[in-house]
């Protein structure tokens, strides 16, 4: 079973409404698809629409049967923003990798005063253990054309560190973004694979 388990890469893309995290998932199962993965897509959408949490869990390998991820096996989170990473750390294994958007949207409860915005968020996750990589990745999108692309530049960033060839990637975007929106997304795409 543990075998199986290490056959198996389960990423959590993690943001808040409108930040293009279904968009992602989708690209990145289309890449995998390409591969001849076996993949699996499970998307909670919560109040996306008022600004809410958005969470797609994408499981890939030889053989998948379940698209959830149990709390404490992912492998990898890639978070839109700063605090969307600290609230689903608890689903990343040990060890695991978190690519997070240096971004701060504030929340409902912070809007309203109820609560205040966390501070040190990238230092907390550094101290679970994670392996964290930190970008702006929207002063890149800004760069590319377009700052609602910064959801590419991570996918781009992404790209670097599961590998798999550019084609598959770029064929997967030619896919799933509309025309009028490809070629930026196509500079954001490489904006983020020339990140370090």
């Amino acid at each position: 079973m543990n075998k199986a388990k290490k056959e198996i890469t389960d990423m959590l893309i993690v943001g808040v409404g409108g930040q293009g995290a279904i968009l992602t998932s989708r690209v990145i199962g289309h890449v995998m698809q390409g591969k001849g993965l076996d993949v699996k897509i499970s998307e909670i959408h919560g109040m996306a629409q008022r600004g809410g949490s958005v969470v797609s869990q994408v499981r890939f390998g030889e053989c998948v049967h379940s698209p959830i991820i149990i709390p404490g096996t992912a492998d990898i989170i890639l978070a839109f923003e700063r605090l969307e990473a600290l609230r689903y750390l608890p689903w990343l294994k040990k060890g695991g990798v978190v690519i997070v958007n240096d971004q701060r949207i504030d929340p409902m409860p912070v809007i309203t005063g109820n609560s205040a915005y966390p501070q040190g968020i990238v230092r907390k996750i550094e101290e679970s253990g994670a392996s964290v990589i930190c970008v702006d990745a929207l002063a890149k999108a800004r760069e590319a054309g377009n700052a609602k692309s910064f959801n590419v530049v991570l996918l781009g960033l992404l790209s670097r560190h599961l590998g798999f060839e550019d084609e598959l990637w770029l064929e997967a975007l030619r896919q799933w973004v509309a025309p009028s929106l490809l070629e930026v997304n196509l500079a954001a795409f490489r904006a983020g694979k020339s990140l370090v």
